[in-house]
């Protein structure tokens, strides 16, 4: 398992190809600021598509990153329709 702020570092190198999120990490920061950041990094198109799972045992988490993480495909399909 790694940090929030090491996912983000790792996402910003637009190298990743799937990703799988926890809620609840034990720290102030949770799974779900990961997703937030990456639905807007795909709104913006500062990132590029890959894909993502969820395992997490905290359903109102879970369902949040899912929110998320279903918008930033919205985001990326609309991009690449273009």
């Amino acid at each position: 398992m790694i940090t929030v702020e090491e996912a983000l570092e790792k996402l910003e190198t637009n190298t990743v190809c799937w990703i799988s999120l926890d809620h609840d990490l034990g720290t102030e920061k949770t799974g779900y600021d990961v997703a937030k950041w990456i639905e807007e990094c795909a709104y913006h198109g500062k990132l590029k598509r890959f894909r993502w799972t969820i395992h997490s045992a905290n359903p109102e988490g879970a369902r949040n990153m899912r929110i998320a993480l279903s918008n930033a495909d919205r985001f990326w399909k609309k991009q690449e329709a273009v």
